[in-house]
């Protein structure tokens, strides 16, 4: 072999090996390109081919009363998803579910056929459907065992308490407000597939403790449900739209009792609108009426411009006020009262009067004193500020309108927050529903104390404006039907029209209806107020909302051991004291009636 042709073999196996040394120098650096450089984001990729992840909703807290009795709890349902992967024919799987699980076919058939490895077919889901689902063993239908809230007493303090969503996420009420606590951290479980989409392994992973903090609230199923079965009857009893209740401590601020007529079911929340949904006791406002003649008494007792014998000529029931067309009505005519019977026998001339007594200035201070136009801090929410303008923006007749509680707006929180003052010596406190927070071995995370806002009167006014309104409740005053035997009462009565759509002109036929009112007088357990919205044939508060107060509060005395005075007096008398303690049912149990 010559020289040229080794030569030309010896290149041509060079080359060979140049292009195998470039081959696999290329692989190399593609390799680490891959496994190195890139090699997180590729295995991301991956994992999203072949693994599953669902979110787990977990245990949330418990919610008691204040005697730990169950108001709402976490219990198990199982929900449907599917595997489309797995699924040959989505047209007939789509068609069975949809029947059983009432859904829409449209919709269920376009998840189905989603290039997907996971998609919902339908959240926590009945035993029955379940089991039917179960029977038909479809291939690619999964079920998973979910946490779901459930709220035993149904209907018991629902827009106090909300309602939790199907990922256990408070979406009103308390399990929104207290969310926090009584959610835990999230779980998930993991599912990982071959390539033909089979699973091969799960992972679940709790990510710590299951269970939630508890709340222990400040109310008292008992009285809650005295407040719901008074509320419903005056409802019924009436044709009201609605009607509301609040039953508060008015020395620590404690509600025992909140109720909004008519109720929801929390456990199908989703079946009602969002105008039943809503605690309107924080979100919606209303004018007051003569209930607000009690702050305006109040300020002028304060402000010594007014004594309770003093004495007003009320125009025989028909006033013009000065320099205005504007005339004021009193549904009976009245010529010369005093101070305290204008707040008796509830003249709204007299209250204009009253108010002339005190600058604008001067009103205004008091009202924003008792807490209008504020929000309570109720630990609630939703809560609304209510509405009052500043004196500057006042017309010639305002201040002689929100006199006798027109012209302002409040929530009835705010309303009863206020009143509450007046039975707790002149000092407004915040209103709370959470007494405790505590973990599940029962040690107390967090305690909520009662708050003092401030003194709004002095002692000297607010016993003097007691006194007024026990008056209110005698047998020839307003709110004559709220007396209670045995028990010293001090009330107000409040009879409002409601302001016609678009806020010109008030209605002729439809009015708010209420009464407010504290017991016993000498030591002031509760403070209770009624409100009803537009009653058919009476609109009167002393004659609609009074006797639910009456009712609610006889009932509430004895759930909290406060014997009438008669029983007090009868100083071991089986008779007496038996007689009392059947006001509800003997045994200090709830009363259907």
């Amino acid at each position: 072999m010559n020289t040229n042709a080794k030569k030309w073999i010896r290149f041509r196996i060079y080359m060979v090996l140049i292009c195998f040394l470039l081959f696999f120098t290329a692989l190399a650096v593609r390799a680490f390109q891959l496994q190195v450089l890139k090699g997180e984001y590729l295995r991301t990729l991956a994992e999203k081919e072949y693994t599953g992840i669902i979110r787990l909703a977990q245990d949330r807290g418990v919610i008691y009363d204040r005697h730990k009795e169950i108001l709402a709890i976490s219990s198990y349902a199982y929900s449907i998803f599917a595997d489309p992967t797995q699924i040959t024919d989505p047209y007939s799987v789509a068609c069975k579910l949809s029947a059983i699980l009432k859904l829409n076919n449209r919709k269920l058939l376009n998840n189905l056929k989603k290039k997907r490895s996971f998609v919902w077919v339908k959240r926590q889901v009945t035993d029955g459907e379940a089991e039917e689902v179960r029977r038909l063993r479809i291939k690619g239908i999964h079920f998973l065992r979910e946490n779901r809230r459930y709220y035993p007493d149904v209907y018991l303090a629902c827009h106090l308490l909300g309602f939790a969503g199907v990922d256990a996420q408070g979406l009103e009420g308390l399990e929104l407000s207290y969310d926090k606590y009584l959610k835990t951290k999230t779980g998930y479980s993991t599912a990982m597939r071959d390539a033909l989409g089979r699973r091969i392994y799960s992972k679940i992973d709790f990510g710590g403790s299951r269970q939630g903090y508890d709340l222990i609230l400040t109310i008292d199923k008992r009285i809650q449900h005295i407040t719901e079965m008074g509320l419903k009857k005056v409802s019924q009893n009436t044709q009201a739209k609605g009607a509301m209740a609040i039953v508060m401590n008015p020395k620590t601020g404690e509600i025992l009792a909140m109720a909004n007529y008519p109720p929801f079911n929390p456990n199908t929340f989703l079946r009602y609108p969002p105008s039943v949904r809503r605690n309107r006791i924080i979100t919606d406002t209303f004018e007051p009426g003569s209930t607000f003649k009690v702050f305006l008494i109040a300020g002028a007792l304060e402000e010594g411009t007014v004594k309770p014998n003093h004495m007003f000529f009320c125009e025989n029931g028909n006033y013009r006020i000065k320099g205005t067309s504007a005339i004021i009505k009193d549904v009976h005519q009245h010529g010369w009262l005093s101070a305290s019977d204008i707040i008796k026998f509830s003249s709204n001339i007299g209250a204009v009067k009253i108010g002339q007594t005190l600058n604008s200035s001067c009103l205004f201070r008091y009202i924003k004193a008792f807490g209008f136009g504020e929000k309570t801090g109720i630990d609630l929410p939703g809560e609304v500020r209510g509405f009052i303008n500043p004196p500057i923006k006042w017309s010639k007749v305002d201040k002689h309108y929100i006199a006798f509680g027109y012209g302002i707006a409040t929530t009835a929180i705010q309303l009863l927050s206020a009143f509450s003052a007046i039975a707790n010596d002149g000092v407004l406190m915040r209103p709370f529903v959470v007494k405790e927070i505590i973990n599940k071995d029962g040690k107390t995370i967090k305690r909520f104390a009662p708050h003092v806002v401030r003194r709004v009167v002095s002692s000297k006014t607010a016993r003097e404006v007691t006194s007024i309104l026990e008056k209110v409740v005698e047998k020839d005053g307003t709110g004559r039907m709220a007396f209670l035997e045995g028990y010293r009462v001090a009330g107000k009565t409040g009879t409002a029209r409601k302001a016609k759509s678009g806020g010109k002109g008030y209605s002729k036929d439809k009015y708010v209806a209420s009464f407010m009112g504290f017991a016993p007088v000498e030591d002031p357990q509760i403070a209770v107020l009624v409100v009803v919205d537009e009653p058919k044939g009476v609109e009167y508060g002393g004659v609609v909302a009074a006797p639910v107060f009456k009712e609610i509060t006889q009932k509430t005395m004895v759930c909290l051991n406060i014997p009438p005075q008669r029983v007090l007096m009868a100083q071991g008398k089986p008779g007496v004291l038996r007689q009392w303690i059947s006001i509800i049912d003997g045994n200090g149990n709830k009363d259907d009636s």
